[in-house]
């Protein structure tokens, strides 16, 4: 394996194996970790877009297809992480004095991981999540639900529907109405971020606890690393706002 150095104290036998080429190789798999994250963000975003123009895509093409491919890609990149640790943990405890098939043993652990596959691992991917979640609220802003969600707003009065969303957009700290939405990833209660992070913030220089400001949440350890973006949620305050100023003028 490239990167793998050894130094021999005899005949068949090695002293020691260097993993320092591989541990940086692994550095950089890490690094297009992040280029995987920052396609999802991407994709995630041109779908908001879509559904806010309405626009229709085929399904061949559509970003919920770019999203599952891109979940897919993270699942096998974190797989092959995992694999190559695993074997070099392996290899350090073990202190054998002859040099194992470095490639072979990655080879088993990752196929090992492969074999347990299933759909079910997309649900703990947290930016498919967190996209599945969005498109569906922002899908609802527009009326585009599906026939089920539809069915339970009928009869519903529009006032009332409107009613309700605006009271979505009001922030449980501040009371008024938020601008940079984010979602508690624990409870789903949403802020208006600079409110919710400065709240933390003082309970924590404090030593203190911080829990979710919504009535009747039972949170009672919320942390910063809990806070997600809300996209959709700052798109229909957008778009509210933007019929709101058409209206008046």
């Amino acid at each position: 394996m490239p990167g793998c150095s050894t130094s021999s104290s005899g005949s068949g036998s090695t002293g020691f194996i260097s993993f320092s080429g591989v541990e940086s190789a692994l550095s950089s798999l890490k690094n297009f970790q992040a280029c995987i994250s920052s396609g999802m963000d991407t994709a995630s975003s041109v779908a908001l877009d879509l559904v806010e123009t309405q626009t229709e895509v085929s399904s061949e093409y559509s970003m919920d297809k770019a999203m599952v491919e891109f979940a897919m890609m993270d699942r096998e990149l974190n797989h092959y992480l995992k694999a190559v640790q695993s074997t070099i943990n392996h290899v350090k405890e073990e202190r054998s004095e002859k040099i194992p098939d470095l490639k072979l043993l990655v080879e088993k652990k990752f196929l090992a991981l492969q074999n347990k596959n299933s759909d079910a691992d997309f649900q703990n991917n947290e930016k498919f999540v967190q996209f599945k979640q969005q498109l569906k609220e922002l899908k609802k802003q527009y009326g585009l639900q599906g026939d089920r969600e539809a069915d339970s707003t009928e009869g519903l009065d529009e006032d009332m529907i409107v009613t309700q969303s605006q009271t979505n957009f009001i922030c449980p700290i501040t009371q008024l109405e938020m601008k940079k939405p984010v979602k508690n990833k624990v409870c789903g209660h949403t802020y208006d971020e600079e409110a919710i992070v400065r709240m933390i913030e003082s309970k924590h220089r404090r030593k203190k606890k911080a829990c979710c400001p919504k009535v009747g949440c039972s949170q009672i350890d919320m942390r910063i690393s809990d806070l997600i973006q809300d996209e959709a949620l700052r798109r229909a305050i957008e778009n509210h706002n933007k019929k709101r100023r058409r209206q008046s003028t």
